[in-house]
């Protein structure tokens, strides 16, 4: 018999872990729930849609589990709040993984974690709560994702890397090994990262010298036809 959960939230999120629950885990989603104030209507994708100020009353944590579907809004700290509100509330928290992934079975992974098709996580990597992985990404032996994290699509984190707790990770970012990234970092989309980054940090990747070139003549041709 699968085990009942609700999810909360009613945005893309939660629309995907819907999907992604439904289709490839031993969990039946019964509920969504929703802060009172953001709720619209009385149901969520034809499950009933209840206020999380009283889902306490008629989804008992005694009965039920709850996995928190929220996305990296103000570098996490919205999921992250969340999170620990429902913790509060009593409620075990539960992680969904795909099973469309090579994943050893040493690896340890949080509650609340969302992790999606295509990942290659090696031998003792250790996933913290709350983190939220998308699809197609590697993860290197020994590395270490701390809690409330977001590792979007196509990242290379060489092993024994340190990603901190809050942090964003972008698209197509690379990691040489046993890099330390602190926590709240910012990681833009194609960065490449080959030493230790501080807390609160932004990187960004470098500008292209292709992109560069494009700049250059699009001056030239200015000043051909313009007269610039």
């Amino acid at each position: 018999m699968k085990k009942e959960i609700i999810i909360f939230g009613t945005g893309e999120i939660a629309e995907l872990a819907h999907l992604y629950i439904t289709k490839d885990s031993d969990y039946d989603i019964v509920a969504f729930t929703a802060d009172q104030d953001l709720m619209e209507g009385k149901s969520f994708l034809g499950k009933p849609l209840v206020a999380f100020e009283e889902v306490l009353e008629k989804y008992p944590p005694s009965k039920y589990s709850m996995h928190v579907a929220l996305s990296y809004s103000k570098l996490n700290q919205v999921r992250k709040k969340k999170y620990f509100e429902a913790k509060e509330k009593g409620y075990e928290l539960v992680s969904y993984i795909c099973s469309k992934s090579v994943i050893w079975d040493d690896v340890l992974i949080g509650d609340n974690c969302f992790i999606l098709e295509n990942q290659t996580i090696q031998p003792t990597v250790k996933i913290g709560n709350n983190v939220m992985i998308w699809s197609g990404n590697h993860l290197g032996h020994g590395c270490v994702i701390k809690d409330h994290s977001y590792l979007s699509s196509h990242i290379c984190i060489s092993g024994h890397t340190i990603i901190g707790e809050s942090c964003f990770i972008g698209v197509n970012s690379t990691f040489k090994d046993f890099v330390s990234v602190g926590n709240r970092v910012f990681v833009g989309m194609g960065a490449s990262i080959s030493r230790d980054i501080n807390d609160g940090a932004v990187v960004l990747a470098p500008k292209s010298t292709i992109l560069d070139a494009i700049d250059k003549m699009a001056i030239k041709i200015k000043k051909i036809y313009f007269n610039l």
